[in-house]
């Protein structure tokens, strides 16, 4: 982070990259109990920051403005995004596991395994340490189930009103096994191919618009952020025709089924009865007036597999997540290029549109 003698900071502060589930905040709450534009600005309270908090946390974190990294493979694939989700907390997850859970996702779908992850913080003045040093935890621990290193970063600070507590911006490198040329995209869809969703969906938008708005329903709805790469690399480890996937998250289940039918140039017959929505979900979006098709998830994909393998890949996804109904939902086929239709479960059929306008808000 940035070119500080951060080992030597550690060192003399006493602190250790070690087991930081129990840790209470280890910034000085009674002289520092928000985050300060000084914490920003490159001089003692930033190197404080970093040393005590995001190496006492991370600890495979470099010391320099930038990771040198040993990768002795012919490819790697590489990602980036920025979480700016409004709750900072939400009901089954926060900022800091939802940044990792979705850098590690996006290396997933391209068939990669997740390695490494750089990490920015953009802070507001004022952001309580308490919070900061929970989130920073959270990435921690999701980093540490995932296996990868958080190995190099940066921090800023904002003034006050200039941001919503904390944004995240990561990118990941997530390497192939060496030899392996198999290209996992659109481009390599066939007609007959089986359309499998990992399981039931949009539990992430109605968690989150619930924490946003206040709101309570009748049944909690939690979250389904979760590291989607046990199951993506069985597969693949398997020998399974893997031939396209992608995270279901903004614009949910419908954005992707239409990005993959005009990508792919084919279309795609689905069937809604086979879409797992849960109860609570399905009638949150009733009152809110949302299709569950189109609102996002953070722990669920779309499989395209040949359709001799969809069975097997349906139970490999369940075994990486009992209780959430993974099945096989349609087919592509080879009639009118770009066209996804969703049998309904009355019998008829309508088309499903990609969605349109800004459907929820800051949800990533």
């Amino acid at each position: 982070m940035n070119g500080l003698d951060l080992p030597r900071l550690l060192a003399l502060d006493g602190f250790m990259a070690n087991d930081i589930t129990n840790m209470s905040c280890p910034i000085p709450l009674s002289d520092y109990p928000a985050v300060l534009m000084a914490h920003g600005a490159g001089g003692r309270l930033m190197n404080q920051l970093i040393g005590r908090m995001f190496l006492a946390a991370f600890g495979d974190v470099q010391p320099n403005d930038a990771a040198v990294l040993d990768v002795s493979v012919s490819r790697i694939a590489m990602t980036t995004d920025s979480f700016v989700v409004r709750p900072l907390f939400f009901p089954g997850g926060d900022i800091g596991s939802l940044a990792v859970h979705g850098t590690v996702n996006d290396l997933a779908m391209a068939g990669a395994r997740p390695a490494y992850l750089s990490v920015s913080f953009i802070l507001e003045e004022g952001l309580p340490m308490e919070a900061l040093w929970r989130i920073v935890r959270s990435m921690r621990s999701a980093a540490d189930k995932a296996g990868v290193r958080i190995v190099t970063g940066d921090t800023k600070v904002v003034e006050r009103g200039h941001g919503d507590g904390l944004y995240i911006n990561t990118t990941g490198v997530g390497l192939f096994r060496d030899g392996d040329a198999r290209r996992i995209g659109p481009e390599a869809v066939r007609p007959g191919d089986a359309v499998i969703l990992s399981g039931d969906i949009g539990r992430h938008g109605m968690a989150v618009m619930a924490a946003r708005e206040g709101l309570s329903f009748e049944a909690d709805i939690e979250s389904d952020s979760a590291d989607l790469s046990g199951a993506v690399l069985e597969m693949l480890d398997s020998g399974l025709d893997v031939r396209c996937l992608r995270d279901a998250t903004r614009g949910g289940v419908a954005a992707v089924l239409n990005e993959i039918a005009t990508a792919s140039n084919l279309s795609i017959e689905a069937d809604e009865s086979k879409i797992a929505v849960d109860d609570g979900v399905r009638g949150a979006c009733e009152i809110l007036g949302f299709d569950p098709l189109h609102v996002a998830n953070e722990g669920r994909f779309v499989a395209f597999v040949a359709p001799g393998d969809a069975d097997a890949a349906v139970e490999v996804i369940a075994r990486h997540f009992p209780g959430v109904a993974p099945a096989v939902i349609g087919a592509v086929c080879a009639g009118r290029p770009g066209l996804v239709t969703m049998r309904t479960p009355i019998g008829a059929t309508r088309i499903l549109d990609m969605p349109s306008g800004e459907l929820l808000p800051r949800i990533c």
